[in-house]
């Protein structure tokens, strides 16, 4: 596949450029695609600007409300929910995340689902942007139905992604954010594309036999098995049941039916060290934890040991300097 190296800020204009054609108020615009370079910047192309296209698709079609009047209701000193108003889930999350940093820090937790939303991106943006201000951030998000539960031979469950930030003090912010499936639907996609053979547990075809062609996975698995499986279905509570949403089988799918409301929810969490311990000390500790796991001698085939999200922050770095690499084809639905 032709790669395409693009500088990150040209990028996000030309993500805006398209989202205004096709309708949507600017300051949104500049959200979406402010979280999509996010992920492009860090390597995680599959939640990046190759997006785009179908988001124009799904305004098209009339299935996001371009000029959403996203509000927020405050239902307790620590607690809020956000209506989304069918608007872009990367804005209705920003707010939702926003609105859960400032009860943090007056009141030590915030905690604020999100209803009558869309597809949000990458989790990452948002816990990244509590641990920025020294806060625990942590998100989760239900998604349409492709994995099986564990012991079924039918798909119940999304790959229902959580996210954990948290600051440290001279190093960056660790940041877990995971899907609970075993990879991404993309993964296999890109293993058929190239030929390959997947890994076992990756997917099950329709019996809910485990496969290693990829063209005969129909459903994904749970990482972990039964683990995984818990997982996902708690995502779904926080995200679904607890924001007033629907779960498992009841989401509306990202690919289908583009005129209809998706009617997301989503779960926003800050966490205010200092009401629990000194500040300083949690975030040198962090620190030192990291120093710590850095220095554990690397098993065969490993230089080192690294902390979650180190990685995609070392992508971010180079690609910052050195501009994002995405498919040509989607750099010419982008400039054309």
């Amino acid at each position: 596949m032709s790669k395409q190296i693009i500088n990150h800020e040209e990028a996000k204009g030309l993500v805006v450029k398209k989202l205004t054609e096709a309708g949507l108020v600017t300051e949104h615009a500049e959200k979406v695609a402010e979280v999509l370079v996010h992920a492009d910047l860090r390597n995680v192309n599959s939640h990046g600007v190759l997006r785009t296209e179908h988001y124009v698709n799904r305004i098209n079609a009339g299935g996001i409300n371009t000029n959403a009047n996203i509000s927020i209701k405050k239902t307790g000193p620590v607690t809020g929910v956000v209506d989304g108003d069918d608007g872009f889930g990367h804005v209705v999350g920003d707010i939702a995340m926003q609105n859960a940093i400032d009860m943090a820090k007056e009141n030590g937790v915030g905690m604020v689902t999100a209803i009558n939303s869309s597809h949000c991106g990458a989790l990452s943006y948002f816990v990244q942007k509590a641990a920025l201000q020294n806060l625990i951030g942590i998100a989760m998000t239900h998604t349409d139905k492709i994995v099986v539960p564990f012991g079924g031979k039918e798909s119940f469950l999304g790959t229902n992604p959580i996210a954990y930030g948290v600051p440290a003090k001279n190093h960056k912010p660790m940041i877990l954010d995971m899907a609970t499936s075993n990879v991404a639907l993309g993964k296999v996609l890109q293993y058929k594309e190239e030929g390959k053979d997947i890994p076992p547990g990756w997917g099950v075809d329709e019996t809910g036999q485990t496969v290693t062609d990829p063209s005969k996975v129909v459903y994904l698995s749970p990482f972990g098995g039964p683990k995984g499986y818990g997982l996902s279905l708690i995502v779904d509570i926080f995200s679904g049941l607890l924001a007033g949403a629907a779960f498992g089988p009841h989401v509306a799918k990202m690919y289908d039916d583009l005129d209809k409301k998706r009617k997301l929810g989503h779960y926003f969490c800050a966490i205010n060290p200092a009401f629990f311990t000194d500040t300083d000390t949690f975030l040198e500790q962090m620190d030192t934890m990291m120093d710590e796991l850095h220095d554990v001698p690397p098993a065969p085939g490993f230089s080192q040991v690294l902390v979650p999200g180190e990685i995609e922050q070392m992508n971010e770095e180079k690609n910052l300097k050195d501009g994002i690499a995405i498919a040509s084809t989607v750099y010419e639905y982008l400039t054309k």
